[in-house]
């Protein structure tokens, strides 16, 4: 059994327990309550000037509030968090988690370009829409993308070969 299917096999045999439990799993009050959206990403950071000054200067963040130990940046609705941790990671993990920022199909080939000249790069481009993958200073997995979820969506459906089932 893979890791993966272990932890769904938790995850489903969590649910059963907490229902046979006679858990409240109202189905009016599930389908009613939930999150509206991402509030915040905070990063771990070795260094905040530096990252500051990476976000800030390379990206085109606004900086929002800064401190000696963190800083508040902003790019369209996302409130990105730098926090300085003193175990902040060093390389990236070897999975494939990462941040996508979007950027305008104007400014994508000149900030790619940048990128390409003045970050490590972790990945090549192989997705729908143009993408460059890239670190931060602290090695945290990063990109830039033209397109949403609707293009990708659409992708998909144009492209049902993928096996991608896609849901109105």
């Amino acid at each position: 059994m893979t890791t993966r299917s272990f932890l769904l096999m938790a995850a489903l045999n969590q649910l059963l327990t907490r229902y046979r439990s006679g858990y409240d799993l109202n189905r009016d009050t599930l389908m009613t309550v939930r999150v509206t959206g991402l509030n915040h990403i905070t990063l771990a950071v070795s260094d905040v000037e530096r990252s500051l000054i990476f976000y800030r200067d390379l990206l085109g963040l606004t900086v929002r509030a800064a401190w000696p130990t963190g800083a508040y940046l902003e790019a369209g609705q996302l409130w990105l968090c730098l926090s300085h941790d003193d175990v902040a990671r060093t390389s990236p993990h070897p999975d494939y988690t990462h941040l996508a920022f979007s950027v305008s199909e104007a400014d994508y080939a000149t900030l790619s370009r940048r990128l390409v000249a003045e970050c490590v790069l972790w990945k090549d481009d192989t997705s729908e829409g143009a993408s460059t993958y890239f670190l931060d200073p602290d090695g945290h997995k990063l990109e830039i993308h033209i397109g949403s979820l609707e293009t990708r969506l659409a992708h998909y459906r144009q492209n049902p070969s993928k096996g991608v089932t896609v849901f109105s």
